[in-house]
């Protein structure tokens, strides 16, 4: 057996342990379990790759299989993964991993919450090893379609609204991805859906392109909270239960980016060239508009959501600069944005299950009682606004260094807009900061307010490690990502 293909075959063994499970024990004692097995394979791969890279092979994609499916159509299961592929697994590993531990109290119903989650968790793991158009797609609806029951049974707030505005937004730009695909399969004249072989070709009419190209963006650019399709994150996040905010914020939405610079710009690099600049522009709009709404809003889940639409805005942004330091800097934005988030959706998370509420007119003091989730909070906070030394620094200076590559007013204009986007970010973390962590506590349940458990600071702990490992020694991630960008950024036309 392929090697990858232990990443859809985990999650599956886990689904069949959880239906036949009896007992809160057993089922987290299976979650636990293959969410620990999901990161040691996830750590193994990365050595395997580094080692395979080290030796001298220089193919595009490694550990490759090729099983055909459907002969009609072309249609195979075929996997492979690059230093980009590794790097996302390894984030989904630790995500998966850290949100089994942010969930390990969850109650009613535990035992469908972890089926739903583990389904969603395979959905992600299968589209980031798959090389075939179609596999990807389908993979990518496998890890939508949970999330409509995560929240709409287990979330909070109006989450049956959030529920179905996330599912039917998201479920419009599968369509619109759809087209697309079938539209490079059909326009490329292949006689495959393996996307290495439609790259190889690249005999897309540039006329098809023009029209596959931003219907394949758009469609994977509605999961990256592209403007003015976002509409969705803010109330998906807020209604959600903490691990599948955790999960969705910090991987789900990387789908958009990963499938945006994988396929679209891939595949169809010179209408990339042409109509990048539209793109462009909604992306800085996302960017700088999901910083000052953040700036405005007083529950805690809403102020990082839209943090999310600023930072996952930033990611769509440096790829659509078509270079490969930007493109190096995206993907480090992807793997920098999906520990923070996590790590701050899973602090909200342990505050409002104490406090019971998360608006911060309501918060105060809460260095005082908790101190250890607090300081957690600070440090998450100081990753979101770049502090050198985490994670969010080198991801956001990788890439401004190389927006500003591009010798052009347009471009140099809107990366400054962008800049600015720094500023405003350091703004509402430093107010959030200092209104609910300092000052008296004022929240009615105070007197039963207590610090973390040791469930939760295993999830916190190793969320901070991460966004501290890859602030203080990235150029190992960096050179891993930049060796596997600089074949997409090959075929872009000067």
């Amino acid at each position: 057996m392929n090697f990858l293909s232990i990443f859809v075959l985990i999650p599956l063994l886990m689904l069949a342990g959880l239906w036949a499970a009896r007992g809160i024990k057993a089922i987290r004692g299976v979650m636990i379990t293959g969410a620990s097995a999901l990161l040691i394979a996830s750590v193994v791969l990365t050595f395997m790759y580094l080692g395979e890279r080290n030796a001298g092979n220089t193919a595009e994609m490694l550990f490759r299989a090729d099983t055909l499916w459907y002969a009609p159509l072309h249609i195979s299961y075929s996997v492979g993964v690059d230093g980009i592929s590794v790097a996302m697994l390894l984030l989904s590993a630790i995500i998966v991993f850290t949100g089994t531990f942010a969930s390990w109290r969850l109650q009613p119903l535990t035992k469908e919450y972890f089926l739903w989650f583990t389904l969603l968790s395979m959905g992600v793991f299968g589209f980031f090893i798959s090389v075939d158009l179609f596999t990807m797609f389908m993979f990518y609806e496998i890890a939508l379609i949970p999330m409509y029951l995560l929240i709409g049974v287990w979330g909070s707030g109006r989450k049956e609204y959030a529920a179905m505005k996330l599912t039917l937004m998201l479920m419009g730009g599968s369509a619109f991805l759809l087209i697309g695909i079938l539209g490079i399969y059909f326009g490329s004249g292949a006689t495959t859906m393996n996307l290495l072989e439609i790259a190889q070709l690249h005999n897309i009419p540039f006329a098809q392109q023009c029209i596959w190209f931003p219907l394949t963006f758009l469609g994977f650019g509605v999961l990256g909270a592209l403007f003015p399709f976002h509409t969705w994150s803010p109330d998906g996040h807020a209604s959600a239960p903490t691990a599948v905010s955790m999960l969705h914020a910090g991987v789900l939405m990387k789908l958009g980016g990963y499938g945006c610079f994988r396929i679209a710009i891939y595949l169809m690099p010179e209408a990339a060239n042409e109509l990048s600049w539209i793109f462009l522009i909604l992306t800085g709009i996302s960017v700088v508009y999901g910083a000052f709404s953040a700036c405005v809003q007083t529950d805690l889940k809403y102020i990082n959501a839209y943090s999310s639409v600023s930072h996952c805005g930033l990611v769509l942004f440096a790829i659509l600069m078509l270079n490969q330091t930007a493109a190096t800097g995206a993907i480090l934005q992807m793997l920098s944005h999906g520990l923070m988030t996590a790590l701050f959706f899973a602090l909200i998370g342990m505050i409002y299950g104490r406090t019971h509420t998360r608006d911060i007119r309501e918060l105060a003091g809460l260095m005082k009682i908790m101190p250890f989730l607090s300081v957690c909070y600070v440090i998450a906070g100081l990753a979101n606004l770049g502090l050198p030394g985490l994670s969010g620094f080198i991801a956001e200076m990788t890439i401004f260094v190389g927006s500003f590559q591009n010798n052009d007013v347009f471009h140099r204009t809107l990366t400054i807009i962008a800049c600015s986007s720094i500023v405003i970010t350091a703004v509402y973390i430093l107010r959030l900061v200092g209104k609910i962590l300092y000052g008296t506590c004022t929240n009615k349940h105070h007197l039963e307010l207590t610090d973390a458990t040791w469930d939760e600071r295993v999830a916190v702990i190793c969320l901070i490690v991460c966004v501290a490992g890859l602030g203080m020694a990235p150029f190992w991630v960096s050179h891993m990502i930049g060796e596997s960008v600089l074949p997409v950024v090959s075929q872009l036309i000067p």
